[in-house]
């Protein structure tokens, strides 16, 4: 492992056990063994190493959020895809996903904050565009698309949350395909009612 992976292995770690405000550049090149030059030449500050490491990660996400979304078929089975890729990123990227939530709810002007909600705005399109394009589906939207992709969304991240807290270093992350056809089915629910 090169030292730019080691800093951003390092950094990730560190920022989801403590927070990203709560963690200085001392203790992550303390922690990953290197100096702080190496995290400057890298990285230039505390902050590009976030960006590096959220857009390094985030990428993976998008690729497959996007990937799904082109699913053909019914929007159940769209849904149900889009679900999967998020439930199966959060589970092989645990740390990294709980952490970018936790951005995302944190202070409005924190530069975390301003960092991270452009990533999260880019997959926030890709499900509005998914309700756009079954809109003849779900009748006229009167602009609820926005609004089903918040709660499709915000139902997602909930049940991430809700799985992963509590469990154990060796616990494993996981959320069944049968959960998800459960989750997707309760949503769509709520939609057509």
């Amino acid at each position: 492992m090169d030292n730019r992976e080691l800093l951003l292995n390092t950094a990730l770690e560190l920022f989801h056990a403590k927070g990203y405000d709560a963690v200085g550049v001392q203790e992550i090149v303390d922690r990953a063994g290197v100096t702080k030059p190496t995290l400057y030449y890298y990285f230039g500050s505390k902050l590009g190493l976030l960006k590096s490491l959220l857009e390094s990660q985030y990428s993976i996400l998008e690729e497959k959020i996007t990937e799904a979304s082109r699913t053909p078929g019914n929007l159940p089975t769209v849904l149900y895809q889009v679900a999967r890729v998020f439930f199966d990123f959060a589970a092989s990227h645990e740390k990294f996903y709980l952490f970018m939530l936790a951005l995302l709810y944190s202070g409005r002007e924190n530069e975390a904050f301003q960092t991270v909600s452009p990533l999260i705005e880019r997959h926030y399109q890709l499900i509005v565009g998914i309700f756009e394009h079954f809109s003849g589906e779900l009748g006229n939207m009167r602009g609820r698309q926005r609004l089903f992709a918040v709660g499709f969304t915000g139902v997602l991240n909930h049940h991430i949350m809700m799985v992963s807290y509590g469990l154990s270093e060796n616990e494993k992350f996981e959320i069944s395909n049968e959960t998800t056809y459960e989750i997707v089915h309760q949503f769509l629910y709520g939609i057509y009612t």
